[in-house]
């Protein structure tokens, strides 16, 4: 590459036609004729080739029947105003030697631009030739990079805030693992649509963010990992079960490692009877198995600003105005599911927390920052018939 040529930041490219033959000398020759003296000599064509600030100008041009037809290309080393103005300037021209002309620029390419991306393309190539030829023994140094890359992958969605990897949300299929370290892992190693528990109770958002998609719970193989299982048997639909070889945690694993426990995941029921449970089949869906039900209560309140009380086996245990719910929440210990139309704030949160048991609300809306506890799992109309 020469000197002039590494210093070129656009190339102008113009189609030319002319109502003639003629060859490139007296198309260029017509280029620098016709511009010469429009502005001022700043701009001359001639003057500005002398200084470099423009390259040799290009012209690839054939007869067609008897016209000549082809292309004209000016590279440029000035700012991106002179470019565009150079490039008005070449078309205004509009006669070649005794023949009516036509100059029309088709694109000005920016040519930092195109190497910028042809030194990504090759670094990334590179990237991967290095990848396929690095020693199996990474030092410590690399680990820690690869790590910190992951790490800034991670997202965290729904109202708890799960760690997760960037294509949770969107994948068809999600694998459900224990915690954050485990999501890091997998992101490690290509696998971007995990969803971090975060501990042995399961987050009633997780619910709602798997209950359309074709779930694999992936779990260490300890007892931390059966009783995260039974756990998420009773509260979430899973598909499949993978775990980690025995007395090893998912995220110590390596590629091949996780590649052979996901290939050897085995039906719920299956995982469970490995490690001597069986959980009924409505218990293990419980969770979504009154989501109808709960569908006709919300269409018969919805827009009455009113509120019903259910217990356990879906059966009407009160029916009030909206306005009275809290007062009737505060006396009535045998409700399981309450549904109103009307906002579910913090406050009627802390008051279903303090009773012990598993409620489940669903409210209009929920309100912002309601922090959710552990046994009041939240829900507003639309997710409620989302889910039915």
């Amino acid at each position: 590459m020469t000197s002039q040529q590494s210093s070129v930041k656009y190339v102008i490219e113009a189609k030319v036609e002319v109502d003639g033959i003629v060859d490139k000398n007296d198309v260029i020759g017509a280029v620098f004729g016709q511009t010469e003296g429009i502005f001022s000599a700043d701009l001359d064509l001639r003057e500005l080739q002398k200084t470099g600030r423009i390259g040799r100008i290009e012209v690839h041009i054939h007869a067609q029947g008897d016209r000549t037809v082809g292309k004209v290309l000016v590279p440029t080393s000035v700012d991106r105003f002179h470019t565009a103005l150079i490039a008005a300037m070449v078309e205004s021209v509009d006669r070649v030697g005794p023949y009516s002309a036509r100059v029309t620029i088709e694109k000005i390419e920016d040519v930092r631009a195109e190497k910028r991306k042809r030194i990504i393309e090759r670094a990334r190539s590179l990237l991967i030739e290095w990848e396929r030829r690095r020693v199996p023994e990474v030092d410590e140094a690399l680990k820690e990079l690869e790590e910190t890359i992951a790490k800034s992958r991670v997202v965290e969605i729904g109202p708890d805030n799960l760690p997760a990897g960037p294509e949770a949300l969107t994948s068809d299929e999600v694998i459900v693992v224990e915690g954050r370290a485990d999501v890091i892992n997998l992101l490690r190693h290509g696998y971007f649509n995990a969803i971090g528990v975060e501990g042995v109770k399961v987050p009633y958002s997780l619910e709602e963010l798997v209950s359309r998609k074709r779930v694999i719970a992936f779990l260490d193989g300890d007892r931390g990992g059966d009783m995260i299982l039974r756990e998420l048997a009773r509260r979430i639909k899973i598909d499949l079960v993978a775990r980690a070889p025995p007395g090893r945690e998912v995220e110590s694993l390596g590629a091949k490692e996780i590649a052979e426990a996901l290939a050897n995941a085995v039906p719920l029921q299956e995982a469970l009877k490995r490690i001597g449970v069986h959980i009924e089949h409505e218990k293990a869906e419980h969770a979504a198995a009154p989501f109808e039900k709960l569908k006709r209560y919300v269409e018969e309140v919805e827009g009455s600003l009113m509120a019903i009380g259910l217990k356990d086996d879906l059966s009407e245990a009160f029916r009030v105005p909206v306005s009275e719910l809290y007062q009737r929440l505060s006396s009535d210990g045998d409700v399981k599911y309450v549904v109103f139309d009307g906002v579910v704030t913090q406050r009627l949160v802390d008051l279903m927390k303090e009773r012990g048991r598993e409620v489940l609300l669903v409210g209009a809306r929920v309100a912002e920052n309601v922090q959710r506890a552990g046994n009041v799992r939240v829900y507003n109309f639309e997710s409620v018939k989302r889910a039915a």
